[in-house]
């Protein structure tokens, strides 16, 4: 996930990202770009690139994909979405702001309209399934420590989980 708020603060030069690891063992991931690409279609109709749901063909299956500083093959926020239980993904541009749920990857809503703030940014807030909680979840500090590759990102991380 924050691949991709690394890749908006260095289209822009600088850029914020808030990772917050909550009790529940979710975590949220909230950056200042400029939100996900939406459209109108022919209807009318807000649409959004389906990053969610289907596989990022510029890393997916792919030997030359970048890789993440812990040195696992970069794929794709659809990845996540898949091992996560849930995912909701909130996008705020500045012609408007959407939402939307996934599950276990599949989307289990339509994009709904959420009230502008003026902001603009990508908030995912997902759980990763089971196995994945159950294995060691990068504490805060690592979090910093891997990031250190996207100098353009100031990344802060909020650890809510009980100690």
């Amino acid at each position: 996930m924050l691949a991709y708020a690394a890749d908006e603060a260095s289209s822009r030069g600088a850029g914020r990202c808030l990772v917050t690891l909550h009790p529940d063992g979710s975590l949220s991931v909230a950056d200042d770009g400029r939100g996900t690409d939406t459209r109108m279609d022919e209807q009318g109709r807000i649409v959004k690139k389906p990053v969610m749901a289907t596989k990022d063909l510029r890393f997916f299956d792919r030997p030359d994909a970048h890789l993440l500083p812990d040195g696992a093959a970069r794929r794709g926020m659809s990845v996540v979405a898949a091992l996560s239980e849930w995912l909701v993904h909130t996008n705020r541009r500045l012609d408007g702001a959407w939402t939307q749920r996934y599950e276990h990857g599949v989307p289990v809503t339509g994009l709904e309209p959420v009230e502008a703030d003026g902001s603009t940014g990508t908030l995912v807030h997902f759980r990763p399934a089971e196995p994945l909680r159950s294995t060691d979840v990068p504490m805060g500090g690592r979090v910093k420590r891997l990031a250190t590759t996207w100098p353009d990102l100031d990344i802060h991380v909020d650890d809510r989980r009980s100690s």
